[in-house]
């Protein structure tokens, strides 16, 4: 039996993989799978004014503040992005992101379009942008009754901003129209993992390849 071979020592900056989607598309759903699916990504924990959803966890899926927070968190540059949507304010907490940049830790986003361009502006080289697309109209509205967690005025409200969120598509690097759960998950670890081998994002490549060309 060979010997096993030493693994290469190629370290490697953290992605951060943003999702984004008009209300209703699946986003959420999938950010959930691929969690479950793949212990080498973690969930940017955003920061909201808005009220727990049933189930939600403080902590967990976001932290729940008041508004005098936020403005403070964001006047003192804590905040990378932020934007009000629907009335309530989000944001992402800037010392956790550089911490896993700079450990090779890679970080999901479920943040809207707004989020996903100052991302852009502020951290380029590091960024992996994803729009979930809906099916049809038809679908998206179907999958926002079926939560039962917003009023129908909330739906059709959601409804209504839809086109204008999904004009924004054009701005990610992938596409994913999110027909069949089993098959988006499978595209979104297809790109996380296409990410995760790009040259520019592995550390200490050029020495390896120097040192194994000097030992040819």
């Amino acid at each position: 039996m060979p010997e096993a071979q030493p693994q290469p020592h190629v370290s490697r900056r953290g992605i951060l993989l943003v999702l984004s989607s008009p209300s209703g598309a699946g986003k959420t759903t999938l950010a959930k799978m691929l969690l479950a699916a793949d212990p080498g990504i973690a969930l940017s924990v955003s920061v909201t004014t808005r009220k727990p959803r049933p189930g939600e966890v403080d902590g967990r899926d976001y932290h729940f503040i008041d508004e005098a927070r936020f403005l403070a968190m964001r006047d003192a540059g804590e905040l990378l992005e932020w934007a009000r949507v629907f009335q309530n304010l989000y944001g992402t907490p800037r010392a956790p992101v550089d911490a896993a940049i700079a450990g090779g830790r890679d970080l999901l986003f479920d943040i809207d379009w707004q989020g996903a361009q100052q991302l852009s502006e502020k951290l380029k080289g590091d960024i992996a942008r994803v729009f979930i697309l809906p099916p049809s109209p038809t679908a998206l509205g179907e999958r926002l009754r079926a939560r039962n967690q917003d009023p129908p005025e909330v739906v059709a409200r959601r409804m209504a901003e839809a086109s204008s969120e999904i004009s924004h598509w054009a701005e990610y690097d992938y596409v994913i129209i999110n027909a069949d759960l089993e098959r988006s998950i499978a595209s979104l670890r297809a790109i996380l993992a296409a990410e995760r081998l790009k040259r520019e994002r592995q550390l200490g490549l050029s020495t390896f390849v120097r040192q194994m060309q000097e030992g040819l």
